[in-house]
Protein backbone atom coordinates (compact mmCIF):
# COMPACT_ATOMS: atom_id res chain seq x y z
CA UNK A 1 0.00 0.00 0.00
CA UNK A 2 1.52 3.32 -0.81
CA UNK A 3 1.80 5.40 2.33
CA UNK A 4 2.85 9.24 2.03
CA UNK A 5 3.99 11.71 4.71
CA UNK A 6 4.28 14.90 4.18
CA UNK A 7 6.86 17.39 6.62
CA UNK A 8 8.04 20.60 6.65
CA UNK A 9 5.16 23.14 7.23
CA UNK A 10 5.12 26.04 9.53
CA UNK A 11 4.86 29.69 10.08
CA UNK A 12 6.63 32.04 7.67
CA UNK A 13 6.10 35.32 7.11
CA UNK A 14 5.55 36.97 3.78
CA UNK A 15 8.31 37.15 1.69
CA UNK A 16 9.54 34.24 3.16
CA UNK A 17 10.13 30.40 1.82
CA UNK A 18 9.64 27.19 2.69
CA UNK A 19 11.08 23.43 1.87
CA UNK A 20 8.02 20.92 2.08
CA UNK A 21 8.52 16.74 1.59
CA UNK A 22 6.82 13.81 1.17
CA UNK A 23 8.10 10.36 2.08
CA UNK A 24 7.09 7.44 0.53
CA UNK A 25 7.14 4.36 1.61
CA UNK A 26 5.62 0.61 1.43
CA UNK A 27 5.92 1.18 -2.71
CA UNK A 28 8.38 1.37 -5.54
CA UNK A 29 8.72 5.25 -5.54
CA UNK A 30 10.40 5.67 -8.80
CA UNK A 31 7.46 3.96 -10.61
CA UNK A 32 4.66 6.92 -9.07
CA UNK A 33 4.29 10.29 -10.75
CA UNK A 34 3.64 12.82 -8.04
CA UNK A 35 2.22 15.87 -7.22
CA UNK A 36 1.41 18.58 -4.91
CA UNK A 37 -2.41 20.05 -4.17
CA UNK A 38 -3.50 22.52 -1.05
CA UNK A 39 -6.28 23.25 0.22
CA UNK A 40 -6.85 26.91 1.42
CA UNK A 41 -9.16 27.70 4.79
CA UNK A 42 -12.87 26.90 3.57
CA UNK A 43 -11.63 26.50 0.23
CA UNK A 44 -11.50 23.50 -2.39
CA UNK A 45 -8.97 21.33 -3.21
CA UNK A 46 -6.42 23.56 -5.48
CA UNK A 47 -3.65 21.69 -8.23
CA UNK A 48 -0.19 22.97 -7.64
CA UNK A 49 2.70 21.14 -9.92
CA UNK A 50 3.13 17.51 -10.94
CA UNK A 51 6.26 15.48 -11.71
CA UNK A 52 6.51 12.37 -13.58
CA UNK A 53 8.18 9.40 -11.93
CA UNK A 54 11.90 9.55 -13.45
CA UNK A 55 11.70 14.17 -12.30
CA UNK A 56 12.04 14.67 -16.42
CA UNK A 57 9.09 15.68 -16.81
CA UNK A 58 7.41 18.84 -13.91
CA UNK A 59 4.16 20.67 -14.81
CA UNK A 60 3.17 23.84 -12.85
CA UNK A 61 -0.43 25.58 -11.93
CA UNK A 62 -0.30 28.80 -13.96
CA UNK A 63 -0.44 30.96 -10.85
CA UNK A 64 2.73 29.22 -9.83
CA UNK A 65 4.61 32.05 -12.12
CA UNK A 66 8.22 30.75 -11.10
CA UNK A 67 7.67 30.81 -7.23
CA UNK A 68 7.30 27.00 -6.40
CA UNK A 69 9.50 24.29 -7.66
CA UNK A 70 8.77 20.56 -7.94
CA UNK A 71 11.55 17.89 -7.35
CA UNK A 72 12.30 14.59 -6.25
CA UNK A 73 15.31 12.46 -5.36
CA UNK A 74 13.88 8.85 -5.87
CA UNK A 75 17.08 7.51 -3.89
CA UNK A 76 15.77 8.85 -0.99
CA UNK A 77 12.16 8.29 -1.55
CA UNK A 78 11.26 11.66 -1.59
CA UNK A 79 9.32 14.52 -3.36
CA UNK A 80 9.87 18.10 -2.50
CA UNK A 81 8.12 21.46 -3.10
CA UNK A 82 10.22 24.51 -2.94
CA UNK A 83 8.48 27.90 -2.60
CA UNK A 84 9.86 31.55 -2.65
CA UNK A 85 8.09 35.10 -2.07
CA UNK A 86 5.25 33.31 -0.06
CA UNK A 87 1.88 35.88 0.20
CA UNK A 88 -0.74 35.21 2.84
CA UNK A 89 -3.01 33.42 0.36
CA UNK A 90 -0.89 30.24 0.38
CA UNK A 91 -1.43 29.51 3.76
CA UNK A 92 -3.27 26.21 3.26
CA UNK A 93 -3.14 22.43 3.75
CA UNK A 94 -0.35 21.11 1.63
CA UNK A 95 -0.92 17.38 0.32
CA UNK A 96 1.48 15.18 -1.42
CA UNK A 97 -0.37 12.28 -3.91
CA UNK A 98 0.65 9.98 -5.90
CA UNK A 99 -0.41 7.83 -8.38
CA UNK A 100 1.41 4.76 -11.04
CA UNK A 101 -0.32 7.09 -14.52
CA UNK A 102 1.16 10.40 -15.62
CA UNK A 103 -1.09 13.16 -15.75
CA UNK A 104 -4.11 11.57 -13.61
CA UNK A 105 -5.99 12.39 -10.80
CA UNK A 106 -4.10 10.80 -8.08
CA UNK A 107 -5.09 7.88 -6.09
CA UNK A 108 -3.06 7.68 -3.29
CA UNK A 109 -2.70 10.90 -0.79
CA UNK A 110 -0.88 12.04 2.30
CA UNK A 111 -2.14 13.44 5.27
CA UNK A 112 -0.95 16.98 4.48
CA UNK A 113 1.09 19.26 6.34
CA UNK A 114 0.02 23.23 6.85
CA UNK A 115 1.76 26.06 6.16
CA UNK A 116 0.87 29.44 7.25
CA UNK A 117 1.95 32.65 6.30
CA UNK A 118 1.49 35.42 8.16
CA UNK A 119 3.37 38.31 10.13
Amino acid sequence: EVHLVESGGGLVQPGGSLKLSCEGSAFAFDDVAMSWVRQAPGKGLEWIAAISSSGINERYADWVKGRITVSRDNAKNTLYLEMNSLKPEDTAMYYCAADYQWWTLPTYWGQGTRVTVSS
